[in-house]
């Protein structure tokens, strides 16, 4: 196989993970009936976002670079902003006083 051959088959394998995003947000929505955006979806968008990233590295293509390396960026902020809700809820929860039930005399 041929440097090429591996890079194409790179490309598809991050477009495929970038697709992915799309059928796991489409099948969450349709199951709950809303319009919801998983964590997966951010999963999926940012390991899409890498290899395309590294396929358009591979390719000397800057409109894809920026493009990509810009979505990256995005979709690491959005995780960061979900864990960090997620440590402040439980936090939250830790820091919740426990009161014993006062006995009468």
């Amino acid at each position: 196989m041929t440097p090429t051959q591996i890079w194409l088959i790179i490309g598809f394998a991050g477009q495929a993970l970038f697709t992915m995003r799309f059928l796991i947000q489409w099948l969450k929505s349709e199951r709950l009936r809303r319009s919801v955006i998983p964590v997966a979806f951010w999963y999926f968008s940012l390991a899409g976002g890498l290899v395309l990233l590294s396929y358009a590295i591979y390719r000397k293509d800057p409109v894809f670079i920026l493009g990509q390396g810009a979505g990256v960026f995005i979709y690491l902020r959005n995780l960061y902003l979900i864990h960090r809700e997620q440590q402040d809820k439980r936090q939250a929860t830790d820091a919740t006083p426990v009161v014993a039930p006062q006995t009468e005399s």
